[in-house]
This record gives C-alpha cells, structure tokens and sequence, in this order.
C-alpha cells in the first residue's frame, strides 16, 4: 500500500474501510476518451479495494481499454471524511462467485433476496474489480464541522430508509 497522506494513521484508515458500508466511487475514461464514474459495493484485501461487477458491464468494458482509475470513500452526513486516490484496476474471473457472495452478506447480511438471486444467477458471469491504489489522501472535517452535524440540513436529515429485498 502506497504511503497515506492526510490526517489518519493507516490504522485510522484500515479501520474505516472496515466499518464503512458506503459503496466505492470509481471514476475510469471511456474508450471514447470521456470520464464515467460509478458506484460499487467493496471489500479490502492485500491493502486493494475489491469490487464485483458483471462480466459484460460497461465498467468492465471500460477498464479492459484503460486500467487507470480514481477512487473515494468517504461518508455522504457531516462531519464528512474518507480516502481517495488514484490507481491501476485489473479485472479477474470471480470463481463461484464467490466475492459476490461476501459482498452480499457485507451490504445485504446475505444471500436470502430477490436481488441476491439475481446477481447470483447461474447464467451471469461476474468478474473481480482489483484497484491497487498508487496514492491514498485522506480527510476528516469532524471538528470543523461539529455545528454542522445538528444545524444543517443536511445533518439534522434522518438517514433514508434503505430498500430491503426480502
């Protein structure tokens, strides 16, 4: 992993990318030459974000022309903090589906849904979005912020309700 700049430790920071559960933000070029970004559920393995995606996705696509990518994680409520970086992506056969699988127990807490049977449907092939990040920055505006958190909008807004797929 490369060095971290910013204010967190790069414990502060494993600690974060473990306990987060907001997707990953992945900004990659077109073969077209212009920008796409997305949003992907994520795991962290060997110091890389992990992502799952089908095997004929436009990301997919788009990676296998150009492996270059940024990325951030970071929380969408004040105080407002995360990583994000740039670095290299390679695309890998996810066997078994079996990343897909930890993702939907990560995301989901399981298997058990409609989503869940679709994304593991035998006739869908998914691959392993592997981003090895040549830089990470982190930011933490927390005591900047801490009015923020009670006297905004956007942090008196009660979370949304997440859409269950029972």
């Amino acid at each position: 992993m490369p060095p971290v700049k910013g204010p967190w430790s790069r414990e502060q920071l494993r600690q974060f990318l473990e306990e987060a559960l907001m997707p990953l933000r992945i900004g990659c070029r077109r073969p077209s030459g212009g920008l796409w970004m997305l949003s992907l559920w994520y795991t962290v393995e060997d110091d890389q974000f992990l992502c799952a995606t089908s095997s004929d996705s436009d990301i997919a696509e788009f990676l296998r022309a150009d492996d270059a990518v940024c990325f951030e994680l970071s929380t969408n409520r004040p105080p407002y903090m995360g990583v994000r970086g740039n670095g290299t992506a390679s695309l890998e056969p996810d066997e078994d589906k079996a990343l897909l699988r930890d993702l939907l127990d990560r995301y989901l807490g399981g298997t058990e849904s409609e989503l869940a049977d679709m994304l593991l449907d035998d006739d869908r092939e998914e691959l392993v979005i592997r981003v090895r990040p040549d830089r990470l920055y982190t930011w933490d505006f927390t005591d900047r912020m801490r009015a923020a958190r009670t006297e905004t909008p956007a942090g008196r807004r009660p979370e949304p309700e997440s859409p269950r797929y029972d």
